[in-house]
C-alpha cells in the first residue's frame, strides 16, 4: 500500500509563491522517482516536474522551467514543489505521484497518486 498526501495549495495573486508538499508512506520512498502533475478543468493531466530517487536529476515542463523547483527530503519522505512567479494559467489541481519505472513527465508511467491539492492564481 502506497499513500501520498499533498498539502500547501491555496489561492495566491499573480506573481506570488506557494510551496507544495507531498508526504509519502507505505513504500520505500527513497527508491522512487517522484513527480508533480497538474490538471485544469477540461484539460489533460500534464507533467510539471520530476526528480529521481537520489535527487540528483530533475526535469521540468517548458511552461514552468525557471519558475518551479522540485526537491526531496528522503529522510523525511517528503517531496516539495516550490512555485514562484505564479501565473493565472498555473491554476489547476496539483498531484504528487511515484513510480519505479520511467522517471518522465508522462502520467502513464506512474502507479501511485495522491488526492491532489488545489492551486488558484488570480490576476
Amino acid at each position: 500500500q502506497v499513500q501520498l498526501v499533498e498539502s500547501g495549495g491555496g489561492s495566491v495573486q499573480a506573481g506570488g509563491s506557494l510551496r507544495l508538499s507531498c508526504a509519502a508512506s507505505g513504500l520505500v520512498y527513497s527508491n522512487y522517482c517522484m513527480g508533480w502533475f497538474r490538471q485544469a478543468p477540461g484539460k489533460e493531466r500534464e507533467g510539471v516536474a520530476t526528480i529521481i530517487s537520489d535527487g540528483g536529476v530533475t526535469t521540468y515542463a517548458d511552461s514552468v522551467r525557471g519558475r518551479f523547483t522540485i526537491s526531496r527530503d528522503n529522510a523525511k519522505n517528503i517531496v516539495y514543489l516550490q512555485m514562484n512567479s505564479l501565473k493565472p494559467e498555473d491554476t489547476a489541481m496539483y498531484y504528487c505521484a511515484a513510480t519505479l519505472r520511467i522517471c518522465a513527465l508522462g502520467p502513464m508511467w506512474y502507479d501511485n497518486w495522491g488526492q491532489g491539492t488545489q492551486v488558484t492564481v488570480s490576476s
